[in-house]
């Protein structure tokens, strides 16, 4: 069965994070415009800098407004975020594009997506802490789509 658009790239984008190097996500992301990728990204360390996957986790204690503590790797950046710095470091522009990620975006990622155009949004599960992406992607006007209604997990969480 031919799988639909989303379906396509979500396909992809979890290829693409095959290549991850922090095993607490392993996320992918990307980039795409008038059915074409123009950017990719995984989660990952800043080229030149020690990986999860060999020096470790760099931990740090996130608590929230509730009160609930997490635990947050510090040592890498996002796959939405590795995707957006790619497409900048090779001029291309994001304005009106649609991104595809694992799951919803954080704050910080709802930010920079907002700030450089993308429209459209898809995610293949929920995160624990989307609230504040769910309304700062209404009031800027970029639609979300998640694909899947359960929310992802992962180690040390």
């Amino acid at each position: 069965m031919r799988p639909d658009w989303d379906d396509y790239f979500i396909h992809m984008m979890d290829t693409v994070a095959t290549r991850a190097t922090c095993d607490r996500g392993r996320s992918g992301c990307i980039i795409v415009r008038d059915k074409r990728i123009i950017s990719t990204g995984y989660v990952g360390s800043p080229s030149g800098l020690p990986h999860c996957d060999d020096a470790g986790h760099l931990m740090k204690q996130v608590i929230d407004d509730d009160g609930t503590t997490r635990q947050h790797c510090m040592r890498t950046i996002h796959a939405e975020q590795n995707a957006i710095c790619q497409a900048a470091r090779h001029g291309i522009s994001l304005e009106g594009s649609t991104l595809y990620c694992k799951m919803e975006p954080c704050r910080v990622c709802a930010m920079l997506i907002i700030s450089c155009g993308i429209k459209h949004v898809v995610a293949k599960n929920r995160y624990h802490a989307a609230q504040e992406t769910r309304e700062m992607f209404e009031q800027a006007g970029v639609s979300l789509t998640v694909l899947e209604d359960r929310i992802e997990t992962y180690d040390n969480q």
